[in-house]
């Protein structure tokens, strides 16, 4: 394939993602906002926990997905139909079996939420609602909706935002009404995410089989597929071990915050991680794209092409990283001000430590999407330590220090596995390139980064309004942000020669138009 037709199929997979991003994001503050003024921050807290401990159980599916997607590159490189029906075949098997174990698990937890749910001063069965309702979602993607891995691993990803995100972000819509509008407007927010549960995995389906008419499900039993794919097999397990780790980081705070403060706690804390959480996304909106255009790329095996990308792409991403880091330090204040109420507001210090867990959850897709490209899954213990660090440090700091420490426990252990190990593991151990190349490339970027955010932050000290008395003078404010940030960065990126100048000259060499 070629490499600009790849570059072209991943910026419309971006492009397209990064809209429904946007439509998405901005219905999210909609509904927290009437959603906290509404019906209050114990049930948003309530919702939260409830989400938390589902992933805990989906810790059984952990891996399958992506050894799934991961295993699918070879055959769609290929065109072989058969092994792609046999992959997906094999992955509906197991989901099947870890949807009945998820089933047994969920029951057997809501039998202790009397005591988990002790402090709680809403009456027990809006647990038990918020629970089964999202644990009723999570299991149609086990029996319906994991077939959309073959369109992210085939370019396809824009299918998924046309139909499956478009659902959810009707959803959201309605809920957002039916809270406002009815007196009972919890329940009819659990009724519209149980209904459109069911139509977005309709659509979603729909989309699928109409992509690959000839998909089917392979007759063979799963052990037959187990010993023709022993490739998938193995990245199931290394994965499901890595999941774990991405659950420490990603899941167990808000049930830790819970223990040490309480359900408002949670959801003060919430209302910053769906700003963090919405820009993760937005970098994955403008990344994701590029995975499987990675996967196809690692697949012709040039060694020096594959190494040449990567410098173009982590120019690009540590430059989105930056910008979003940035952003975020300067404007969260004033637009949780304005979004909530200065009560909702969280101290400077928690701000700077969720700031520099933001900048490396959103760097580290440089060396991840080259991981996964090659599938290199097999460093096993990095999840359990990382695991380990996490919830260790969080529940020891979080008792000494509560929220502050609860937040270092996580940026510690983000420091010493996703800075430190991983890519020493892709480059040293791995493609035999010498760490200290990616340590040169690493150091580079974040002197000039570093440079720059110093002094557009000391410029932005002269703006003459406060940002977080109006949507203008924020909007202006944002302006100025990342103008002063954004095009002096790029600007000296450019003149070291990272490799954002040569990742421009591929757009312009780019064709105007890519068939599906």
């Amino acid at each position: 394939m070629h490499s600009n037709s790849r570059t072209a199929k991943s910026l419309k997979n971006s492009s397209i993602a990064l809209v429904f991003y946007a439509i998405n994001l901005i219905l999210q503050f909609f509904s927290r906002k009437i959603f906290l003024d509404r019906l209050g921050s114990d049930i948003l807290g309530l919702n939260t926990t409830a989400s938390n401990m589902l992933q805990f159980l989906n810790l059984a599916e952990s891996g399958i997905g992506a050894a799934v997607g991961f295993s699918l590159y070879a055959p769609l490189y290929r065109n072989d139909r058969q092994a792609i029906n046999d992959i997906l075949s094999l992955q509906g098997k197991l989901y099947r079996r870890i949807a009945c174990i998820v089933m047994a698990a969920a029951l057997a937890l809501m039998a202790f939420f009397p005591l988990i749910f002790a402090k709680m001063q809403l009456p027990l069965w809006y647990a038990y609602a918020s629970f089964g309702v999202l644990l009723f979602s999570a299991l149609l993607g086990y029996f319906v909706n994991y077939k959309q891995v073959l369109l992210s691993a085939d370019q396809k990803e824009y299918k998924i935002q046309y139909s499956y995100k478009a659902a959810m972000s009707a959803k959201l819509i309605l809920q957002i009404t039916a809270v406002k509008s009815f007196e009972n407007g919890y329940l009819w927010w659990l009724v519209t995410e149980a209904l459109f549960a069911v139509i977005g995995s309709f659509v979603l389906h729909r989309t699928v089989k109409n992509t690959y008419p000839f998909l089917k499900n392979t007759p063979r039993p799963l052990k037959e597929l187990n010993a023709a794919y022993p490739a998938t097999g193995t990245k199931i397990k290394q994965l499901f071990l890595h999941k774990i780790g991405n659950f420490a980081l990603t899941q167990t705070s808000p049930l830790i915050i819970y223990a040490f403060l309480s359900l408002t706690a949670v959801a003060v804390y919430g209302n910053y991680m769906l700003v963090v959480t919405g820009l993760i996304t937005l970098a994955g909106a403008l990344s994701n794209g590029l995975t499987a255009g990675i996967g196809n790329l690692v697949a012709e095996g040039d060694i020096q092409k594959i190494m040449a990308v990567f410098e173009e792409l982590f120019c690009v991403r540590f430059l989105i990283a930056a910008v979003i880091a940035f952003g975020f330090f300067i404007l969260a204040q004033p637009f949780v001000t304005l979004w909530l109420g200065h009560d909702y507001l969280l101290p400077d210090s928690t701000l700077g430590i969720l700031t520099a867990i933001l900048f490396i959850n959103v760097s580290r897709y440089s060396v991840e999407s080259y991981l996964n490209a090659y599938g290199f899954y097999y460093d096993v213990w990095a999840p359990l330590t990382e695991a380990a660090i996490n919830v260790g440090l969080s529940i020891l700091l979080g008792h000494l220090f509560g929220l502050n420490g609860i937040l270092c426990g996580v940026l510690i252990s983000l420091l010493v596995i996703v800075l430190g190990w991983k890519p020493l593991f892709l480059f040293a151990i791995n493609l035999k390139q010498g760490y200290r190349r990616y340590l040169a490339i690493y150091a580079k970027h974040m002197a000039i980064t570093a440079a720059t955010a110093f002094i557009s932050y000391r410029l932005l000290k002269l703006f003459p309004a406060d940002p977080s008395q109006s949507v203008r003078n924020l909007l202006l404010y944002t302006t100025a942000a990342l103008g002063v940030f954004t095009l002096p960065l790029t600007a000296a990126l450019w003149a070291a020669k990272c490799g954002i100048d040569r990742f421009f000259a591929r757009l312009r060499r780019l064709k105007p138009s890519v068939k599906n």
